[in-house]
């Protein structure tokens, strides 16, 4: 990574990124069923299944890539083990959950921005969830112990580590081409993570 001071003007690293991934996000947020009257129970498990099939490979790869800056706790941000958890309060054994397809369709991670862009999509997902996890309990009854735990993985610590994440992006130092990188790496992951969710057929 690059450790030059900010280039003087440049946009910051989160301002590069909220802009550059905001249509992404925004054309994903519109295809996900959360709000749709046709969701139920069958739909959401699936849905499930295809998160699991893009967090395990995603989050194997990115922190065990060594490439992430220090001052991220990989073990304070693993999304996987609770989205085992759902599954299996949804009815899965561990032999079914094994026998999941996973995405084979990732970004690179080959840079300290590559990691920084796909953290930011991983981590922003956590603020979203707060949201879908009171509409999943109001329609399907879920919560954190029957399949609802992924869409409020980190409970009331939510907030606090949103502002940790964007506080560790802040005291990056990155050039232009750095966040570019970074930017570059955050919208792959979004079409990536759009293209799995298709695939699996649980987008509207």
């Amino acid at each position: 990574m690059h450790s030059q001071a900010h280039d003087g003007g440049a946009p910051s690293l989160l301002d590069a990124l909220r802009a550059g991934t905001g249509l992404l996000h925004l054309a994903l947020e519109e295809r996900l069923p959360f709000f749709s009257e046709e969701l139920d129970a069958d739909w959401y498990r699936r849905l499930i299944q295809a998160y699991y099939g893009f967090y395990r490979p995603i989050e194997a790869a990115l922190y065990s890539c060594e490439f992430i800056p220090e001052g991220f706790d990989p073990a304070l941000r693993m999304k996987t083990p609770t989205l085992i958890d759902d599954l299996h309060a949804l009815g899965l054994d561990a032999c079914a959950i094994n026998a999941l397809p996973h995405c084979g369709q990732l970004p690179a991670f080959d840079t300290p921005a590559a990691c920084l862009g796909a953290l930011y999509v991983l981590e922003g997902a956590t603020l979203g969830g707060q949201v879908l996890r009171r509409e999943m309990a109001r329609r399907l009854a879920l919560d954190a112990d029957n399949g609802g735990a992924f869409l409020d993985v980190y409970g009331a610590e939510t907030g606090r580590l949103w502002k940790d994440f964007l506080d560790y992006l802040g005291r990056l130092p990155l050039d232009t081409p750095a966040k570019q990188r970074a930017v570059h790496a955050a919208r792959s992951t979004f079409s990536c993570f759009e293209q799995w969710l298709d695939s699996q057929e649980v987008l509207l």
